[in-house]
């Protein structure tokens, strides 16, 4: 195995990549724009979607309530509400969002208030419909005000004071730091997003320089170079290494740019303005430093198990449908990652790109498991030296080389 050789292969790899359009989106570009349009794109739109479902004064129905004319008056009194006339088909008139919300005041309601033993409220609405769950909202908080009152007035109305009802408050306090409920917030999302990357990036300079290869009939000149096969092969996986890396560096970049602009945003916002600011979200930067240290494993494992995969494929579309379960495989693992109650134990440690996803939300959150930090990384490192040599392998058979 030479060095010298071993580099020249890279560099003429990589040449060939940077002019190639489909390898330069799928590693630079993608992941580049992916967040901004994600984070930006996407939150606008809803921020934009949400403030127009709450200024909007929600058709309601108010069923039955003929004998308790004042609670209809102070619904409409209220102005939160456009009161539409009771029809039978209300239900449908809510499944069809034309009307938001309902509620059915039992009889005899206004009249059992004084008594404090009224009949209960329901509210009716569109369970998952924003304007519907917005406008019963309003009714629960409506008729919640209303319970509060009449529970003060009856106990004025016996000498007793209002603290009676409530006699002391619940607060919550969070006692850990910033950067550990940063961490456990947006750890396995992060995750998420390094894992992805690492395959897409290496995904496309993994089937160019193997079945594309084979494709163009370029494949046969490079064998015939004094370059021996182990070289050919660690040159080009080197290249695939490098587009993984590179996509998921763009993407961390473009994600840390898109967070801060967003960060300030908020910040800067009336929303903000109106809770008197609030802390943001803070990630451990050694935790930070200690991911990008296990993407180089994880990262060299996916390249090599993809750049196998498409030297066995005979053209380039064949090595894609090879390839795109690779990317479900990885996929799945690191959203189980993600699922709140899947900690990090011996067992999990062992299993591939889901010990990754887990251990990197422990990092961020300033939980740092040495033993099982080290057990992943080896193991990581044995599957990919296990995928490369699986490579080199597949790489010296001419039967795997050109398959017809």
């Amino acid at each position: 195995m030479s060095g010298r050789t071993i580099g020249t292969i890279y560099a003429k790899e990589l040449t060939d990549s940077l002019r190639d359009r489909r390898t330069l989106v799928s590693t630079l570009l993608m992941p580049t724009l992916l967040m901004p349009l994600l984070i930006l794109g996407i939150g606008s739109l809803a921020s934009r979607v949400v403030s127009r479902a709450r200024q909007e004064v929600p058709r309601i129905m108010v069923v039955g309530g003929a004998d308790s004319p004042g609670i209809r008056a102070d619904l409409e009194k209220s102005g939160k509400f456009r009161i539409e006339a009771a029809s039978a088909d209300w239900k449908a008139l809510i499944a069809d969002r034309k009307v938001r919300a309902a509620v059915e005041i039992p009889a005899g309601f206004e009249r059992a208030l004084g008594s404090g033993s009224a009949p209960p409220v329901i509210v009716y609405g569109f369970d998952g419909e924003l304007n519907s769950g917005m406008a019963t909202g309003q009714l629960r908080i409506f008729f919640t005000a209303l319970r509060d009152r009449t529970t003060a007035r009856l106990l004025a109305d016996r000498g007793l004071p209002a603290s009676v009802a409530r006699p002391f408050e619940v607060r919550q306090s969070n006692v850990v730091p910033p950067e550990k409920t940063g961490g456990n917030l947006v750890g396995g999302i992060l995750s998420y997003i390094i894992i992805t990357f690492c395959v897409i990036g290496a995904m496309y300079p993994a089937m160019d320089l193997a079945a594309g290869e084979k494709e163009r009939g370029t494949m046969e000149t490079l064998l015939c170079s004094p370059a021996s096969r182990t070289d050919i092969v660690i040159g080009k996986f080197l290249m695939v290494l490098t587009g993984s890396l590179a996509a998921v560096a763009c993407s961390l970049v473009s994600l840390s740019v898109t967070l801060a602009v967003a960060g300030r945003a908020i910040a800067a916002g009336p929303a903000s303005a109106a809770r008197g600011g609030g802390a943001a979200i803070a990630i451990d930067p050694l935790g930070l430093l200690g991911v990008l240290a296990m993407v180089i494993p994880v990262s060299v494992l996916f390249s090599a198990v993809l750049f196998t995969v498409s030297l066995f494929a005979k053209s380039y579309k064949e090595a894609q449908s090879y390839a795109q379960p690779v990317v479900f495989l990885a996929i799945i693992p690191v959203g189980i990652g993600t699922l709140p109650g899947i900690d990090l134990s011996a067992r999990l440690a062992l299993v591939p790109v889901l010990n990754i996803s887990l251990v990197c939300k422990e990092m961020l959150s300033g939980v740092w498991h040495w033993g099982f930090i080290a057990a992943i990384f080896a193991t990581t490192v044995i599957y990919a030296g296990a995928a490369l040599a699986l490579a080199i392998r597949m790489f010296r058979s001419e039967g795997v080389l050109f398959r017809t």
